[in-house]
């Protein structure tokens, strides 16, 4: 365990690091997703069939294709960045397809004569969705939404092995191959890093939905 209390700083780092990718890929994705939630329910047959190709997809392929594809292909093709953005990029793009379904769960479960009471009144399809809908469907979507975002935080862990590198599951893989630490004392440390990371936010998102509860 001496292994653990040494190389406490460097756990730390990774700790941030892994904090660092979660949040700017919860962002992207929750963006996205939500764009692509709009446009599978949308009136306009192409932006219904662009979102039903993405989420099928996405849904449908490996988290490491979507890594090799901005990690290894988008630089091919011009589009480059560092290392570290061409990861985020990836895990959004793919965690927006889980995070789009979710969403337009809750709009489908909205009911139909919220959009003909704001069509009534003369709102727009835009107008009704961001103001009638799409504030109904994010209170039915926390569960949902909650489980896709804490497998996204699990799933960062794999942007190590893609060579996004100070993660937590980087510093392990460091501390092993480069200094010889034993492998299960070394993935407790990162275990419990991830786990400071997933139970908080399941706490947090389960005080939500409590409270969305409430007001519902």
């Amino acid at each position: 365990m001496s292994v653990l209390v040494d190389n406490i700083d460097l756990f730390w780092e990774g700790f941030l690091r892994s904090l660092e990718i979660i949040v700017f890929a919860l962002v992207g994705s929750l963006v996205l997703g939500t764009v692509l939630a709009m446009m599978r329910v949308s009136p306009a047959p192409p932006l219904q069939r662009f979102g039903s190709l993405y989420v099928a997809l996405v849904r449908n392929s490996p988290l490491t294709v979507m890594l090799f594809f901005t990690a290894f292909v988008l630089p091919a093709l011009g589009f480059n960045a560092e290392f570290f953005w061409l990861g985020v990029l990836g895990l959004s793009l793919y965690t927006a397809g889980f995070v789009c379904e979710a969403i337009r769960s809750g709009i489908n479960a909205v009911p139909a004569g919220q959009a003909e009471a704001a069509r009534s009144i003369g709102l727009t399809f835009g107008q009704s969705l961001g103001q009638v809908i799409m504030p109904q469907a994010f209170r039915s979507v926390v569960p949902p939404l909650g489980s896709v975002i804490i497998a996204m935080q699990k799933n960062s862990a794999i942007l190590g092995v893609f060579g996004v590198g100070g993660d937590l599951l980087s510093v392990g893989n460091r501390l092993i191959s480069a200094q010889g630490f034993a492998v299960s004392v070394v993935f407790l440390g990162v275990w419990v890093g991830y786990l400071a990371i997933t139970l908080p936010t399941g706490a947090l998102l389960g005080l939500l939905e409590r409270k969305v509860a409430i007001v519902r």
